[in-house]
């Protein structure tokens, strides 16, 4: 697990006490490091003291039987693939349902499939981390995610290392090389297009080796 900026852990900390429920957005394209800088993040926050939880908006993926439905199962990981409305009634449970526990999606990434209730967002205060591509895209409904969360930081990285981290990421969970590179061009890369457009709205830009 890469080692945070302590600055990074502080801004966050004190996001934490503005109330009970805060709720932090890490955005960035495909492959740039955002659930590395989560898992990080709330384990610096763990270590010192500070309640944090996480809600990753991969779990609000459509099943593949949706997407079969759609015409869209070659698109898996556009913006239209995502319940982006559940999504913001989770974020606005957790916001305000505080006396019991929350169970939301996770996403496992060797069934490539949303799995209903896989994470936990105990009782009581809690700094909730979601990370996801479209946190800070401008179509409906997600400027509504963006007000609901206190602040969306964005994972930058450089895109040749992106790129990379995606076709090996694709080729460990199945894909060949061939159609590893094939899907990141033809796939990540638009979406990675659309959410690097919105970048300069993010609150922070962080820097992900």
């Amino acid at each position: 697990m890469p080692e945070l900026d302590p600055a990074l852990v502080a801004r966050a900390a004190v996001l934490a006490g503005r109330a009970d429920r805060v709720v932090l957005g890490i955005a960035g394209e495909p492959g740039a490091g955002k659930t590395t800088l989560t898992t990080a993040l709330l384990a610096a926050l763990t270590a010192r003291g500070v309640p944090a939880a996480w809600l990753p908006m991969d779990g609000f993926h459509l099943g593949d039987a949706n997407l079969d439905a759609l015409g869209l199962r070659q698109r898996k990981g556009a913006v239209e693939t995502f319940d982006g409305w559940g999504y913001l009634a989770t974020l606005r449970r957790v916001l305000s349902e505080v006396d019991h526990p929350v169970y939301v999606p996770g996403f496992e990434r060797t069934i490539e499939q949303p799995i209903a209730a896989d994470r936990v967002i105990p009782p009581g205060p809690a700094l909730v981390l979601t990370e996801g591509n479209y946190l800070l895209d401008e179509t409906a409904p997600w400027p509504l995610v963006r007000d609901v969360a206190a602040e969306i930081w964005y994972a930058d990285v450089p895109q040749d290392l992106r790129i990379r981290r995606l076709v090996a990421r694709h080729v460990a969970f199945g894909k060949s090389p061939a159609e590893a590179e094939a899907w990141v061009a033809y796939v990540d890369e638009p979406n990675a297009r659309r959410i690097r457009a919105r970048r300069d709205h993010a609150d922070l830009i962080v820097p992900v080796g």
